[in-house]
């Protein structure tokens, strides 16, 4: 039985299993934030479950195959109904890393959960979700391919990810929707307009990835930007020149409130998403030890709602500097339309 000695827990959406009120990330894993360490991201996992974490989050797309291939050799060591596997899945990719697309279609759902099962060693997905919408394929036709894929067995559960309050409740008339992942955090608060109100309403729970904002809220990028040419954060808007510049000047804002409080601003960011609701599970991309331990310290922080207010008025949506993806990976997002 997975052990919540260290995690509380918490039901994801209506329909969906019960997950670690913070689930881990997987993506840095495999090179998105510059070079990992396959031994140290391995530990990482282990240490997650052995605290209770049981949410783990990929994509088959992460490192071309890469990441699940690392996390089913992790968790191979451990028993099954010890992980919740939430896979994405529809990104089209070059063999010099660029992006080409999504593929939603029927046909492609079902290859893609093939290679899926392979590469991770398990006999069914828990959560499945295709990684952004197709624009030629109705959100009908590749929620109903997943859905027999639930029939068979080989899924527990259907999500979405970044989709808007119109394809969602599209999505939900055909089968139940357990979760939306989407980007949540202090800098990055648009759903809070409609989004969230229609996933609350149909009983959809939140995964909310970009909580610390890929570093930024954090001690990270205080220093300075990215200079990694592998990290995509050398071609986000926020990270460059004047934008981070301005951005910095908000972290140092939290920076303050986090110093008074004796805890981090990764922590204070964390325990602000946590104090959204119930239905909102951070999922935090720690590919070490060290910031694992630092997340799950973030658990106790208690705020009270002068302290949330103080942390909301630091950082106002209207004084962030740049879009959260650069032009074209914005355009491919149904969330923002």
């Amino acid at each position: 039985m997975t052990n919540f000695r260290h995690s509380p827990s918490t039901s994801l959406g209506d329909t969906g299993p019960r997950v670690s009120r913070i689930g881990l990330g997987a993506m840095g894993m495999s090179g998105m934030y510059g070079a990992a360490d396959d031994r140290e991201s391995t530990a990482t996992l282990h240490a997650a479950i052995d605290a209770g974490i049981n949410l783990v989050d990929t994509g088959d797309f992460y490192g071309a195959g890469h990441n699940e291939l690392l996390i089913g050799k992790a968790i191979a060591e451990r028993a099954r109904e010890d992980v919740v596997l939430s896979v994405k899945f529809g990104a089209l990719r070059g063999p010099d890393g660029s992006f080409a697309g999504f593929d939603g279609r029927p046909a492609a759902v079902r290859n893609s959960l093939t290679y899926s099962l392979t590469r991770l060693g398990v006999d069914h997905i828990d959560i499945y979700r295709p990684a952004r919408l197709d624009p030629e394929v109705p959100i009908e036709d590749t929620v109903g391919a997943i859905a027999d894929l639930v029939e068979a067995g080989y899924v527990r559960h259907i999500g979405l990810s970044e989709v808007g309050a119109d394809t969602l409740r599209r999505a939900a008339a055909v089968h139940p929707i357990v979760d939306l992942q989407i980007e949540y955090s202090l800098l990055s608060r648009g759903i809070e307009d409609e989004i969230l109100p229609v996933a609350r309403e149909l009983g959809v729970g939140i995964t909310a990835y970009g909580v610390l904002s890929r570093g930024l809220l954090s001690d990270t990028f205080r220093a300075g930007a990215p200079t990694d040419a592998t990290d995509f954060r050398t071609h986000s808007p926020r990270f460059q020149g004047e934008n981070l510049t301005r951005n910095l000047r908000l972290v140092e804002a939290l920076a303050e409130i986090a110093a008074a409080k004796g805890v981090s601003v990764a922590q204070l960011a964390i325990a602000w998403a946590l104090h959204r609701g119930e239905d909102i599970v951070p999922v935090i991309g720690a590919r070490s030890r060290t910031r694992l331990t630092e997340t799950l310290d973030a658990l106790r922080i208690a705020l009270t709602e002068r302290e949330l207010t103080a942390i909301e008025s630091a950082t106002p949506a209207a004084a962030v500097a740049g879009e959260r993806y650069a032009p074209a990976q914005m355009a491919a997002l149904d969330s923002e339309r």
